[in-house]
């Protein structure tokens, strides 16, 4: 028993022991041990501490779950930042040493960490000001798709087409972004279609109110409206206005919708005409 409580005293000389220094704290292999063990825990602390939120915030039902999961994200980092800071303060790295060597650092970030640095700062901009939040449809740099996470350095992004694209923070903050849930889950769709001149734009109007009227994903309120837009070269322009709740299937809905117009305009001899141009010559006209 006394050989090894020798040995185990020899081994916590061994690990105390001190290697360099920093301003006066000395630092040893049992520090940066215990740096790295706090760090752990924070880490695990730090999940832990943003998946209560979510179980505490389901029962506000009044709040969306992009509030919920910005609110969690945030707590996240907070717990985060502070046990880094309780670990740098381990090792001997205070607030005021951190001082000193930030403006070394802030050249590297400068050239090196500058991409890095926005997006992360963008990040935090996303959380505190909500422009975008999980569950919204966007279009940004040309991509189209609904949020499912939001990170401290990127957003990913899932398609209509099954595919997952990480976009870096950034982009939501310095380029212009479609958020087609900002306002609420509701969106207005506009077809448009084209009827020849020999057609009745009352019938054209009553045709297409009938088409959507049993039409299950669209809304009675607001109701359907239809706009007679414009005389055009070749046909009479409607537009056919309407309100859905589900904004991921739109593109669907709209060709069903189409596909109905179709043929509710067959079964009642209404043309879609094609574009066409009608020439007169004049027989007893000369040549030049």
């Amino acid at each position: 028993m006394q050989n090894f409580i020798d040995n185990l005293s020899s081994v916590w000389r061994y690990f105390s022991v001190p290697l360099f220094e920093i301003g006066s704290h000395k630092l040893s292999l049992m520090s940066f041990i215990t740096a790295l063990i706090i760090f752990y825990v924070v880490l695990k602390l730090s999940r832990f501490g943003e998946n209560l939120t979510k179980r505490l915030l389901k029962k506000y039902s009044h709040l969306d779950n992009g509030v919920k999961d910005s609110i969690a994200t945030f707590i996240r980092y907070t717990i985060l930042v502070i046990g880094i800071l309780i670990t740098l303060d381990t090792i001997g790295i205070s607030m005021s040493s951190l001082a000193a060597v930030g403006a070394v650092l802030m050249v590297g970030i400068g050239f090196g960490l500058q991409n890095i640095t926005q997006n992360f700062i963008s990040g935090l901009i996303i959380l505190l000001e909500r422009p975008i939040k999980v569950g919204d449809l966007v279009e940004v740099g040309g991509v189209n798709g609904r949020i499912i996470a939001i990170g401290a350095r990127s957003t990913q992004i899932h398609t209509r087409d099954d595919v997952a694209i990480i976009i870096p923070n950034s982009q939501f903050i310095s380029e212009q972004v479609v958020n087609q849930s900002y306002s609420g889950e509701n969106i207005r769709l506009k077809i448009s279609v084209g009827v020849s001149y020999s057609s009745d734009p009352a019938e054209v109007e009553k045709v297409l109110m009938n088409v959507v009227k049993n039409q299950p994903e669209v809304l009675k309120s607001p109701e359907p409206k239809v706009f007679f837009s414009d005389f055009a070269d070749s046909s009479l322009n409607f537009n056919l206005t309407i309100w859905i709740r589900d904004q991921w299937f739109d593109e669907r809905i709209k060709s069903d919708i189409r596909f109905k117009i179709f043929e509710a305009f067959k079964k009642n001899n209404i043309q879609i005409p094609f574009p066409q141009m009608d020439v007169h010559l004049n027989p007893n006209q000369k040549d030049l």
